[in-house]
């Protein structure tokens, strides 16, 4: 430590609950302010308890967050994302002295943010009210339906150990914080020592909030490198960073032999494609070179999803140079991001900054050209009171172009930095080729108006990257770029990528949980899932010659504060007749012919004759099980998985059995979701067809 970081103040971990520091730091690494060099902090877990913090996370994080339904911890979710939106300012300037623009700033904040209330509201809508997830159909295990099977989804019992890169110190905690808080898993915060400053400011403003429960989420700023040694099959970790350090982690014996969970996202060498009809004074040649910029300078291509390889036609490397060095020149201003103009700031330190430039001499050793920009010291534009002998991390936009786009180098060494180079290609097959040398990527960019190339390029490179973007003319404008991952889908790649899958929407909710084949009786199901199985207990009023009785009040007369699972009515026969199959036909205009015209229908192996609409016999139901009186029954708001399994010939009789499947109260609301199943059969018992009904009812 130099003089001056014996007197700058530790940054704090928030763990047990409570902020903490060491009681005295006998070493510490230095953080520094991007743009100029002024230290803003030591970093140091000296002396921290790490089996502490893991067990504080297994015991109050997963009793609290167990006291919470999904629901409810969606609802803390957007109620968070809130709370944040109010502070963004403030952790604006903070981002700042990471070298962040105002641009970066908000992709990084901004963009977490955007995160917590994109789980929130998949929760809310995808999830039940519950903390058991039934994935997939039921399986009929015996003859006669009393032993069942499905899958099952709980949380796993233990903490995530969440360990982020240096690039985005907001977004990378709360990408992986979402799904494992609506889960219900607590989270440890492990980000990289450059930026965690930031993080640590992020964390400082959600435990002002109030609104997360205990434990559930703690930070630990600094060094954390013997934490694997406390976790079990109980824990997962989340890992960003390189390849060599996930690597590193992998061997561990509590991941090879423990059980650890263990997931990674690391290197990737992203390939962006310009397919050969995207010519210059094409839309998809400027959206492509657009795209090739911004990802050169958006965080200063400090992005794990940057494009490292541009592949073009052969014939287009030294115009696709010209352009992009013509745009970056035209809109490019490197400096300080607190200084007005400046576009694009500094890498996240010097450290960086030299493992930028060796990366690009070993490219230059391996036979690359630098076509544009340079290694040396760039003219920067600095912020008002920082001095122009001020030192930051500062480099510009570099382009390589290479006589041979098979050299290796090109496919390893990845520049974590402004740099991209430009490769040719002679035709469809060599582009792929070429893009799959990188030997697993997170992200590819197909820029093509042609759909025969975009089905060639797509599906010969899809299965060497986790995610492809298809720009053309039509998506240019509304696209969310190359390198912006959304919460909605997959965020991740196979091979050096590291194999990962964050993000997806629920599919990264799940990866915090167990799967767990469930075997029983299907009362014993119904009772674990909070779902009804048919052949469980039902109560149901209605006919009795079909299990109904007159004493059991009708379903549609109850709330949720006395519906209960397995409530139900049985209707009874309804005949059907030919004239109701004409009157129908001709009202709906529904005239097909195995409705109207006997001969044609006997014709068709499926009938027996003319036979009943379904959309008939779906009415027919609603009219057998519904209670018309006003009550706590709102709205009917649509029917489920849909199956018309017998014809229904005229002289048939159909009748409805509804049961009560599950109740889904909303939160914030006066009423909740109620899916019924509906099953209809015939005179001889036959199913005829079966369905979901989904109503709102009142809670009370």
């Amino acid at each position: 430590m130099t003089a001056a970081a014996t007197e700058t103040a530790v940054v704090p971990s928030y763990v047990l609950d409570a902020w903490w520091t060491p009681a005295a730091v006998s070493s510490g690494a230095e953080v520094r302010d991007a743009s100029t060099g002024e230290i803003l902090g030591l970093v140091s877990t000296d002396g921290l308890d790490l089996a502490a913090v893991v067990a504080h996370g297994r015991t109050v994080g997963q009793r609290e967050l167990g006291q919470l339904t999904i629901h409810e911890r969606a609802l803390k979710l957007k109620e968070l994302a809130t709370y944040l939106n109010g502070r963004r300012e403030e952790l604006y300037d903070v981002s700042a002295r990471t070298g962040a623009t105002k641009i970066d700033s908000m992709i990084d904040i901004d963009g977490g943010i955007g995160v917590l209330f994109t789980f929130s509201s998949k929760g809310r809508r995808e999830l039940p009210n519950a903390n058991v997830i039934v994935e997939g159909p039921v399986e009929t295990l015996s003859k006669d339906g009393s032993f069942l099977g499905e899958h099952i989804y709980t949380r796993i019992p233990g903490v995530a150990v969440q360990i982020n890169a240096f690039n985005f110190p907001v977004w990378g905690m709360l990408e992986k914080f979402a799904p494992a808080f609506l889960a219900g898993v607590p989270s440890i915060v492990k980000p990289a020592t450059p930026t965690g400053y930031l993080t640590e400011a992020a964390v400082r403003v959600i435990v002002e909030s109030g609104i997360l429960p205990a434990g559930s989420l703690q930070l630990i700023s600094g060094s954390a490198r013997t934490v694997l040694d406390v976790l079990d099959y109980r824990d997962l970790v989340s890992f960003t960073g390189s390849a060599s350090t996930a690597n590193a982690l992998k061997g561990h014996p509590n991941v090879v032999q423990g059980g650890v969970r263990f997931t990674s996202e690391t290197d990737s060498l992203n390939a962006a494609i310009l397919g050969p009809d995207a010519v210059p004074g094409t839309p998809e040649f400027d959206a492509f070179i657009k795209s090739l910029v911004t990802e050169m300078t958006v965080k200063a291509g400090q992005k794990c999803t940057s494009i490292r390889r541009t592949i073009v036609p052969r014939e287009l490397v030294e115009e696709v140079v010209a352009a992009t060095a013509a745009r970056v020149d035209q809109r490019v201003v490197l400096g300080d991001p607190r200084a007005e103009g400046v576009t694009m700031g500094a890498l996240a330190s010097l450290e960086q900054l030299a493992d930028v430039r060796a990366s690009v001499q070993r490219l230059i050793d391996a036979g690359g050209e630098i076509a544009y920009g340079t290694l040396d010291d760039p003219a920067v534009t600095r912020a008002e009171g920082t001095g122009t002998d001020a030192r930051g991390a500062f480099m510009g936009p570099v382009v390589m172009t290479w006589e041979d786009p098979e050299t290796p180098e090109i496919h390893s060494v990845e520049c974590f930095g402004p740099v991209t180079s430009v490769i040719g290609y002679t035709d469809l097959d060599d582009a792929v080729r070429l893009a799959a040398l990188g030997s697993g990527s997170l992200v590819a960019t197909v820029a093509t108006n042609d759909p025969d190339t975009a089905r060639a390029l797509v599906t010969g490179i899809a299965a060497h990257h986790g995610r492809v973007l298809v720009l053309n003319r039509d998506d240019a404008r509304t696209s969310t770029g190359h390198g912006s991952p959304v919460p909605h889908l997959v965020h991740g790649g196979p091979g050096r990528a590291g194999g990962g899958e964050e993000l997806g929407g629920i599919r990264s909710v799940k990866h915090h949980m167990q799967r767990t084949a469930l075997q029983g009786s299907p009362d014993m199901l119904t009772a674990v899932t909070g779902v009804w199985h048919t052949g469980a207990a039902q109560r149901l009023a209605g006919d009795p010659a079909f299990g109904g009785s007159a004493d059991v009040e009708h379903p549609f007369r109850k709330s949720l504060t006395t519906l209960r699972i397995g409530d139900g009515v049985a209707s009874g026969l309804r005949e059907v007749r030919l004239e109701d199959i004409s009157a129908f036909a001709q009202s709906t205009g529904d005239t097909f012919y195995a409705h109207t015209n006997q001969e044609a229908a006997e014709a068709n192996p499926f009938f027996p004759g003319i036979v009943a609409h379904g959309y008939l016999l779906l009415s027919w139901a609603a009219g057998l099980f519904v209670e018309p009186a006003p009550g706590p029954v709102l709205a009917n708001y649509g029917l489920e998985n849909l199956r018309f399994i017998t014809p229904v010939a005229a002289g048939d009789s159909i009748r409805v059995t509804l049961t009560c499947k599950q109740i889904t109260p909303r939160v914030t609301d006066e009423y909740g979701e109620v899916r019924w199943d509906a099953v209809l059969h015939n005179q001889r018992d036959e199913i005829v067809a079966a369905y979901d009904v989904l109503t709102l009812v009142e809670k009370h």
